[in-house]
């Protein structure tokens, strides 16, 4: 015999509809947020990588130019066009004879930046963004300029820099620290 109250209909109420419809935009809606704060703080990030990136090409362009060049002058005493070769512990750049010729200077300015120029320290080009403010604790260090006899050593100069990074209100510390040997043999 057949049960008669066994007659219900199948699928889903309307309630049960909106119910999970509800949830379902709850749950993207959380996904969204995340999604775009994620998006966010890559832009941060990307940002901020850039800002690093240039400073290291500074670096590196210092490195190169200093590793080719002869005839360093470290500047410890605000004299940005002397061009005798002079050796110091903690100046606050340095002159130099490239080898693409000229008198360059690369030098930290009282704005904390770091300056370049090529034509002996008549005009300056800032090489830092300003995103990077460079600290008092940074240094040209060279040792051994002087030529022979006076100094049997080959020329070495140690570069740091120590700052911070300001992006959207974010201050990032750096310190970074090389050193570079003349390449043709002085001694």
């Amino acid at each position: 015999m057949r049960n008669k109250n066994n007659n219900k209909n199948t699928g889903y109420t309307i309630i049960e509809t909106m119910i999970s419809v509800s949830l379902f935009l709850i749950i993207v809606t959380i996904g969204m947020g995340s999604l775009l704060n994620a998006n966010v703080i890559h832009k941060k990030s990307q940002a901020m990588r850039s800002i690093i990136d240039n400073l290291n090409f500074v670096m590196e362009d210092m490195s190169r130019n200093l590793r080719t060049g002869y005839s360093y002058h470290c500047i410890d005493d605000n004299n940005l066009t002397t061009t005798t070769p002079h050796s110091c512990g903690a100046g606050g750049g340095i002159s130099f004879k490239s080898s693409l010729g000229g008198q360059w200077v690369y030098y930290i300015s009282n704005d904390n930046k770091i300056l370049k120029s090529v034509d002996g320290g008549s005009n300056f080009i800032q090489l830092t963004p300003d995103e990077i403010k460079i600290d008092g604790l940074s240094y040209f260090k060279v040792e051994g300029a002087e030529p022979p006899p006076g100094d049997s050593r080959q020329p070495f100069v140690t570069i740091k820099l120590v700052g911070s990074i300001t992006y959207n209100g974010i201050v990032s510390p750096f310190s970074l620290q090389t050193s570079v040997s003349q390449r043709s043999i002085d001694i």
